[in-house]
């Protein structure tokens, strides 16, 4: 890596660690007493500090450390693929069902979605990741949302499971 990106890239998981260190040593906030019942665990501590790491060691180079996304992450880059989008509040991942997030980071987004021709640099980690540490990452990401934002995601969750 030139100079730069990697003192940027060494900052950002710098920064990511010494955050997930503050948070594991400084209790858990407000994940205490929360119940969730979905495929992902964001009030589970063991789940979410394997998360943060996996997520800083396969995913924030492109979601970023803080995971803010690449910019301008929703103009498609000049081959037709779509920049990473962020995984934070601003973006739309919790839009997704906690189903559909764990598929798409398994298979890829286009098998996924079920999106034929689908342009897309997000590669399947089913070879890569284990389950576990892909629910990890998942969970990780969802720990970091506001409270509002993780309610909505657990009523669509709800909502997806009722149909079944």
């Amino acid at each position: 890596m030139r100079g730069s990106l990697k003192t940027l890239v060494l900052g950002g998981l710098g920064g990511l660690a010494l955050g997930l260190a503050a948070w594991y040593f400084g209790g858990v906030g407000f994940w205490a007493g929360e119940a969730d019942n979905s495929l992902l665990r964001p009030a589970d501590r063991e789940t979410v500090t394997l998360g943060a790491l996996v997520y800083a060691a396969h995913c924030a180079v492109c979601h970023g450390a803080q995971l803010e996304g690449e910019a301008d992450w929703q103009t498609p880059n000049p081959d037709g693929t779509m920049p990473a989008p962020p995984h934070d509040a601003t973006g739309h991942t919790w839009h997704h069902s906690s189903e559909l997030l764990f598929a798409m980071t398994k298979y890829g987004v286009a098998k996924a979605a079920g999106l034929d021709g689908h342009l897309s640099n997000m590669p399947g980690y089913r070879d890569i990741l284990s389950d576990e540490e892909i629910i990890a990452v998942l969970s990780f990401i969802k720990s970091s949302w506001p409270a509002g934002i993780r309610a909505r995601h657990d009523a669509l969750d709800d909502r997806l499971s009722s149909r079944n």
